[in-house]
C-alpha cells in the first residue's frame, strides 16, 4: 500500500471577492483532495512556517498575492531553495510573474489586448477614446484607472516603470477557458459585460480552443490549474486579457456536477504525477 502524501492546501477562506466565494470553494475542492491525500489548509501567512513538514505545498484562493506580497516573495523563496514541490509550479509566465507578459505577448504578434509599458511606445497603440493604466502586480482591478485619450500624456511612465497601458477595448463578452496541466477541463462566459461574474456555461469552437491553448502552450507549467481569460470584441476576435496560472478562481459553482467531478479527478491525477 501506497503511503499517502500530506498536502498543504493555501487559502485565505476568508477573502471576500465581489461575485466569488473563495472560501466555499476551496472547502469543496480541498474536500476531494482529501479523498486521495492527507490536506491542512493553511492561510498564506502560516505557509513558510508550516511548509517543510509537507510533501508538496497547493496554493489556492489565497487573495491577490498583492496583499500578502511579502509573505509570497518568502514562500517563494524557501520553495526554490528547497526544491518544494508546488502547485501551481513556480515556472509559470503568466500572472504568477507579473502582467509585464503582456507586453512581450504584444511585441509577438499574439492575440492579445495590446500593451505597452514604456511611453515612447503610447504611439504603437490602436486609437481609443480611453485607455487603461494597470500596475504590473495588480490584481481584482485593484490600482486599475481609466482614462480619455487626451490625458495619456500625462501617464508617467517613465517615473513608474510598474504601470501598464491598454486602449479600452469594446467587446461583446468575457469568455474564461480553464485547464488542468495542458488539458482542457471546461468554459464559461459572462454574457452580460457590466456582470463579470455572473457566468454560464460556454461551448467553445475549435478556433476557440486553439487560441487558449496557444498560450497554455507557452507558459511553462507542467503541473498545475490556468485560467485563460479573453474577450471578444464587437469584430468577433478573441483577445487575451490575463493569463491567470498563480491561483484563479475556478467558479466551479457554475458548472454541473459531472464537469465539477471530472476537474477534481484531473487535478488529483496532475498532483500524483508532481509527487511521483
Amino acid at each position: 500500500m501506497h503511503r499517502r502524501h500530506a498536502l498543504l492546501y493555501v487559502t485565505d477562506l476568508g477573502y471576500r471577492a465581489r461575485g466569488r466565494r473563495y472560501g466555499d470553494e476551496d472547502v469543496h475542492l480541498s474536500a476531494r483532495l482529501r479523498e486521495e491525500f492527507h490536506i491542512a489548509l493553511c492561510h498564506p501567512s502560516d505557509v513558510v512556517a508550516l511548509m517543510d513538514d509537507f510533501d508538496a505545498v497547493v496554493v489556492r484562493n489565497s487573495g491577490p498575492v498583492l496583499h500578502h506580497r511579502e509573505a509570497w516573495e518568502s514562500f517563494r523563496a524557501r520553495a526554490l531553495e528547497r526544491g518544494t514541490k508546488v502547485f501551481n509550479q513556480l515556472s509559470g509566465r503568466g500572472d504568477m510573474a507579473g502582467k509585464r507578459y503582456l507586453v512581450e505577448l504584444t511585441e509577438a504578434g499574439e492575440p492579445v489586448i495590446p500593451t505597452v509599458d514604456r511611453r515612447e511606445r503610447l504611439d504603437r497603440l490602436p486609437r481609443a477614446a480611453e485607455y487603461v493604466v494597470k500596475p504590473e502586480l495588480g490584481a481584482d482591478s485593484i490600482g486599475m484607472e481609466t482614462v480619455p485619450a487626451e490625458r495619456l500624456g500625462e501617464i508617467a511612465l517613465d517615473l513608474d516603470p510598474d504601470l501598464l497601458v491598454q486602449p479600452k477595448v469594446d467587446f461583446r463578452y468575457e469568455v474564461s477557458f480553464y485547464f488542468v496541466d495542458r488539458d482542457f477541463r471546461y468554459a464559461l462566459y459572462a454574457p452580460d459585460p457590466a456582470r463579470r461574474w455572473e457566468l454560464e456555461r460556454y461551448e467553445p469552437t475549435t478556433a476557440d480552443l486553439a487560441f487558449a491553448r496557444r498560450f497554455v502552450e507557452w507558459n511553462a507549467v507542467d503541473h498545475g490549474i490556468q485560467r485563460v481569460d479573453a474577450c471578444r470584441t464587437v469584430e468577433g476576435e478573441l483577445l487575451l486579457v490575463e493569463l491567470e496560472d498563480l491561483n484563479p478562481y475556478l467558479s466551479l459553482d457554475r458548472v454541473d456536477a459531472a464537469t465539477g467531478d471530472a476537474f477534481a479527478t484531473a487535478v488529483i491525477a496532475s498532483l500524483r504525477a508532481l509527487l511521483a
